[in-house]
């Protein structure tokens, strides 16, 4: 017998820490905000599907849009802006070029400063994820870089998609 004992993962930076949530049981409709985006031939690597790092720029896609196109909350129009802290993702199914995903956004968490946004990537026509994502953002003041609470305009708009 080992006296070893496993792992302790951190429910606040490991999304696979709590055995009920696993990502992948997540569907289209466990997201409460959703955007196709074109897939582009340089998204793809030598291995002919969508190199993991456009995973990333696919999520980044998914929570900016939402905040700037759907809320109209540019970094301008704000005093403090958000700043990504940690981000991970897994990925379940591998996409290829052409054609197009479909992004599933949802807010797991608002605190004092941060935001921690879950984000689904889904082929066309499939209810399971082909990958699931967190990015949290910290908000900073722009002039002295330090953290600040989330603006009232950034809170208002998390209520739709915010899941508890």
């Amino acid at each position: 017998m080992s006296d070893e004992q496993p792992p302790q993962t951190n429910p606040q930076t490991d999304p696979h820490s709590d055995p009920h949530s696993d990502p992948r049981d997540l569907r289209r409709s466990d997201f409460g905000e959703h955007r196709t985006v074109a897939l582009r031939w340089a998204d793809t690597d030598r291995y002919g599907h969508v190199n993991n790092a456009v995973h990333y720029e696919l999520m980044d896609t998914a929570v900016n849009a939402w905040l700037w196109e759907t809320n109209g909350l540019t970094p301008e129009a704000l005093d403090a802006v958000g700043v990504v802290v940690e981000t991970g993702m897994g990925y379940f199914a591998e996409i290829h070029f052409p054609g197009s995903v479909e992004l599933g956004l949802r807010i797991e968490k608002v605190g004092r400063s941060s935001v921690r946004y879950r984000c689904g990537i889904f082929l066309p026509g499939v209810e399971e994820p082909a990958g699931v994502g967190h990015f949290q953002q910290v908000y900073i003041d722009k002039r002295t870089r330090r953290p600040v609470p989330v603006p009232e305009e950034v809170r208002r708009v998390l209520g739709p998609i915010t899941v508890s």
